[in-house]
């Protein structure tokens, strides 16, 4: 179900659209849940068995579980459910938004006219929006990220954090921002010895995971990065609402504007799988080169498919088919370790972890697992009732 978005920025709901947006989130619950457990049970009971003996010594992947399911009704049904469901995300919240957009807006200008946090906010009106942004609405959000509608505009920012609240159906912690505390905690205690004075959040959106970064670490320096002005001001105006001191720039990730050597963390958070591979690549050069010595590279993202079984490589590469997420299943055919190489960190500065949900998680069960060697099951970087975040990073060579 929903949470309660209790920052100033939060719309007001009648009691009508509050019952949609909880039906919306339910039904999106029902979906990744128990109509997901469904077609995983006629998979294995009506299709694994041929499938194995029809691929002989061949070892099958998710793009041979897709062609071999994609018939089976029980596909069609989730897959007409969820996309149906991901449009009703957007839908739901998008009235509330045009008829509140001046009031929105407005609280965000005061927000950010008096910043009482201490944070900044810095557009670049000549950024060059990159392609991959502007002809994809991604995850079909109407407009992307990056769609305005007149100056001072906060209404892309609004309609992703209001659509996440549905879209997450309860399963991101209260302020969605579990991935940003799982990850700077999951920082804290693999680099122990090691308090950041500069951490950069890259393709930041509205800022959900990059003021836990803050939280954690209160003595820090934050930045956040992202090509999308809309977002940016709504995140500049959160944060200042939340009483958290961070700093947006509207800057792309492939030509970070901070000098060399200058951050002890980059971040990432669901970013790598909305970017091709060549904005891939660039990204992780300008987080080597950005970082001092000894500085920390910390994704968050979806585990790569050479780590999970054919089936769950097939789930999760569900949405680069049927979600608008075109460069989805390039990323995860990508080896995270290759990459990070290929940008100039050491083989052996590689690191990964497979981490439960920090806000839902008793610590000490968080820190035995974080740190672990990790384990890939079905429900690592699944949105379901039961997640585990993964992640991957480097140590630049000190």
């Amino acid at each position: 179900m929903t949470q309660p978005i209790t920052h100033a920025l939060a719309l007001d709901r009648n009691r009508d659209t509050r019952a949609r947006e909880r039906f919306v989130s339910g039904l999106r619950g029902f979906v990744l849940n128990d109509l997901a457990a469904t077609m995983r049970t006629d998979f294995e009971s009506a299709v694994a068995t041929n499938l194995e003996k029809e691929a002989g010594d061949k070892v099958l992947d998710g793009a041979d579980v897709h062609r071999a399911i994609r018939g089976r009704e029980i596909f069609k049904a989730y897959s007409s459910a969820r996309c149906t469901a991901q449009q009703m995300v957007w839908d739901v919240v998008m009235d509330s938004i045009e008829k509140q957009r001046g009031q929105l807006n407005n609280t965000g200008k005061s927000l950010a006219d008096k910043p009482k946090a201490g944070g900044t906010l810095e557009l670049d009106p000549d950024l060059e929006i990159p392609r991959y942004v502007e002809a994809v609405d991604v995850h079909l959000m109407p407009g992307c990220y990056y769609k305005e509608y007149g100056g001072e505009d906060l209404a892309a920012g609004a309609l992703y954090d209001q659509g996440l609240n549905v879209f997450a159906f309860g399963a991101m912690g209260r302020e969605l921002n579990d991935i940003g505390w799982s990850m700077a905690n999951f920082y804290k205690n693999r680099f122990a010895d090691r308090r950041p004075r500069r951490i950069l959040d890259a393709g930041c959106t509205i800022g959900h995971n990059t003021l836990p970064w803050k939280q954690v670490f209160p003595d820090a320096e934050v930045h956040g990065i992202d090509v999308a002005a809309p977002c940016l001001r709504y995140a500049h105006a959160r944060a200042e609402a939340m009483g958290v001191e961070a700093h947006f720039h509207q800057q792309s990730a492939e030509d970070i504007r901070f000098p060399d050597n200058s951050m002890d963390v980059v971040f990432s958070s669901m970013f790598l799988h909305e970017l091709p591979n060549k904005a891939i690549r660039q990204y992780l050069a300008e987080a080597h080169r950005v970082l001092r010595p000894g500085g920390v590279l910390l994704n968050m993202e979806l585990p790569p498919n050479d780590r999970m079984a054919a089936y769950d490589q097939f789930y999760l590469d569900w949405d680069s088919y049927y979600n608008n997420e075109p460069f989805y299943k390039d990323f995860r055919d990508q080896n995270p370790k290759e990459l990070t190489v290929a940008a100039g960190f050491p083989a052996d500065g590689y690191f990964e972890g497979v981490m439960p949900r920090y806000t839902y998680t008793d610590e000490e069960d968080f820190i035995a697992m974080a740190l672990a060697d990790p384990e890939f099951g079905e429900d690592t970087g699944r949105l379901s009732d039961v997640i585990f975040w993964y992640g991957f990073g480097s140590v630049k060579q000190g």
